[in-house]
């Protein structure tokens, strides 16, 4: 398998999910799985859910036509797909009769031991400084946790038109190249197909979208992505092996961190949703759906190339010893890539863009009407340059 093999895998999982995702959204409203517009979220009207059914498919069918296993690989990715059809069935059950959390959390445990028993299972990993660290037969279990809360932190991020489909589709194609380059390509096929499928879907689900993936799709991209992970890079010898599954899902697992802890701050369910996403963050301090996309997909752009770069640019020669420039480059990258971390999550979590917009204007004109408060925060939003209220002496 090549580098071409996954672009025609790519185009086939995209070509079959953007085919067969209106006949998925006509099937959805026959039986009934529809999302009703919800104070919390952005959406504005009815819209079919199940178009992770659209998502399946493409990359199940992409996945026999163009990943080549071996003996070593066949059982495994077998199991991939059975639990993929797994959770994508659990998912649509939800879809539709809306199921309480622990049976969705059963059908998540069940699906992502099915890849686990066929061998997706990450037995040791080797860490900077540290060296190897084996995890004997608590492998199969923390890879199962792993899994179940990969499909979650997709889930619990996909909450604007447009958003899971579009990070998932740039994360996983990050998957791919990575996976090549540690001649893991059977992992890589897989990635460029989940890429594809979720970039076909995309087509219909940009703002303003026909069709939701609803829980299928979402369970189903975050289960594709952890196995890929674990088959691409976590489960190999490389040192940042770890780190780069972490670096490329940044924006998810942020996201949910920020939603998790605030949730359990204020001590509600963690599984109950509410309005605290990235999304809506952007959403109240101004941003459209299309601009909040274009910056958490620019993020995610960020992060990806790094943990791209990570793998290609040759800043250590494997035994401990660093190449200086090299070593300082990957460094620079780092510390442009968390300014640009910080600088999102800075302007969201604390800079609260209107109210301390409106502070700044009446410090400097007391008389100020709200419409003029409304054209600062407009010119912020349309310059990219948000200034923060001084301190009087």
């Amino acid at each position: 398998m090549t580098e071409l093999d996954a672009v025609y895998a790519f185009v086939a999982a995209f070509a079959v999910a953007t085919l067969l995702t209106p006949i998925t959204a006509r099937f959805a409203r026959r039986v009934g799985a529809v999302d009703q517009p919800k104070a919390r979220g952005l959406g504005r009207e009815s819209t079919p859910l199940l178009g992770g059914l659209a998502i399946f498919a493409g990359a199940l069918v992409s996945g026999l036509l163009f990943i080549e296993t071996t003996h070593r690989t066949h059982d495994r990715f077998v199991g991939i797909l059975i639990g993929g059809a797994l959770i994508t069935l659990v998912g649509a059950l939800d879809d539709r009769f809306d199921l309480h959390p622990a049976v969705k959390l059963v059908g998540q445990v069940a699906a992502a031991i099915v890849p686990v028993a066929a061998g997706v299972e990450v037995t040791n990993i080797t860490l900077p400084f540290f060296g190897a660290i084996d995890f004997g037969s608590a492998g199969g279990p923390i890879t199962v946790v792993g899994l179940v809360a990969m499909m979650n932190v997709v889930n619990f991020s996909d909450g604007v038109d447009g958003l899971a489909a579009g990070v998932c589709a740039i994360s996983a194609a990050a998957f791919a190249i990575i996976a090549f380059d540690l001649d893991r390509s059977h992992a890589a096929i897989l990635a460029a197909c989940t890429a594809g499928a979720a970039a076909g879907f995309l087509v219909h689900n940009f703002p303003p979208a026909s069709i939701y993936m609803g829980d299928c799709g979402a369970n189903l991209l975050g289960y594709l992505l952890g196995c890929i992970a674990v088959e691409g890079a976590v489960k190999t010898q490389a040192v940042l092996a770890l780190v780069i599954p972490l670096v490329v899902l940044a924006v998810p697992f942020l996201d949910t961190t920020f939603v998790v802890l605030k949730r359990m701050k204020y001590r509600r369910k963690v599984y109950v949703a509410d309005a605290n996403h990235f999304h809506h963050r952007f959403n109240r301090i101004g941003f459209s759906e299309r601009k909040t996309l274009i910056y958490l997909y620019a993020w995610t752009l960020l992060l990806g190339g790094f943990a791209v770069a990570l793998r290609f640019i040759p800043y250590s020669d494997n035994h401990g010893h660093l190449n200086t420039g090299w070593a300082l480059l990957v460094a620079g990258l780092a510390v442009l890539v968390t300014a640009a971390s910080a600088y999102l999550v800075y302007v969201l979590e604390i800079l609260k863009l209107r109210r301390l917009s409106a502070i700044r204007v009446r410090r400097a004109h007391p008389d100020a009407e709200q419409s003029e408060v409304d054209a600062d925060v407009a010119r912020q939003m349309e310059t990219g340059e948000f200034e923060a209220v001084k301190r009087g002496g």
